[in-house]
This record gives C-alpha cells, structure tokens and sequence, in this order.
C-alpha cells in the first residue's frame, strides 16, 4: 500500500470542501424539512380533533383539509428521503476522493457519477419540496374559504 504524505493530501482535502459543504447545506434543508413536516403533522392532528366534534359541511371542509396536509406530509418524506440520499452519495464521495487518492487510484468515472447521484438526489428533493409549497398554498385557499363560508354564516 502506497504510503502519502500530508502534503500529496492537501489537495485532496482542498477537493473534498465542496462535498463537506453541500452536506452543510442539505442539512439545513432537511432541518427546514423536518419542521415543515413535524407542522403538517401537528395540524392534521388539530383537524382531526375539530373532526371529531364538528358535522355536516365544516366536517368536511376539514377532512379536505387533513388530506391535502396528508398529501404535503407525503411530499416532505420524499423530499427528506432524497436530501438524506444526496448527504449519503455526498459522504461516499468524500470516502472515494481519499480512497483513491491513498491508493493512487485514478476512477474519475466513479467520482463523477457520485456527484452527479449526489446532484440529481438534491434535485429530485428540491423538486418534491416545490411540490409541497405548492400544496401548501391549495391549503391556505381551503382554509381560507372556511373562514369565509363560516364569517358568512355569522352574519
């Protein structure tokens, strides 16, 4: 096994800030994901107590609600499950650059395909986030024409 000196390492520790960055910022979306979906949680579990107690149109004006935050809950898993895939391919990354650079292996092929696994995960989790944002906002019309309809009736 080839032995290295610190000094053959530095540029590969140079090369591997870029991954150790992206998992920075992946965690951070995925910090913002999981309170994203610990809220959608909380709320489906408010709906489903007001449920419980309410009847008629209000019943269900407040089950459409709980699906679409069902529907959003689904968005968040998926878009926390490729986040976690994309720091996953980011790690292995890491892992990669310096087991070749120990071993004086030369698979820029691999690296390659690492990061672009890494990329496409983000973007796929990214793409699911969108998705939820914009369900998000189906959801404040649902809410919103419930006070409306309820305002209404009150008067």
């Amino acid at each position: 096994m080839p032995t290295k000196q610190l000094s053959e390492l530095i540029p590969v520790l140079q090369t591997a800030i870029g991954p150790v960055i992206l998992i920075s910022g992946v965690g951070l979306l995925l910090l913002t994901f999981a309170n994203r979906f610990g809220r959608a949680a909380d709320r489906t579990r408010q709906l489903l107590r007001e449920i419980r107690t309410t009847s008629g149109d209000v019943r269900a004006r407040l089950q459409r609600q709980v699906e679409n935050l069902y529907q959003r809950a689904r968005l968040i898993q998926r878009a926390i499950i490729f986040a976690a895939i994309s720091v996953l391919f980011a790690a292995l990354l890491i892992i990669t650059l310096f087991f070749t650079a120990l071993m004086e292996l030369h698979i820029a092929i691999l690296i390659s395909l690492l990061f672009i696994c890494c990329l496409a995960s983000l973007i796929a989790s990214l793409i699911a986030f969108t998705m939820e944002i914009r369900l998000s906002l189906v959801a404040l019309k649902l809410e919103m024409g419930s006070e409306e309809e309820e305002g209404g009736t009150a008067t």
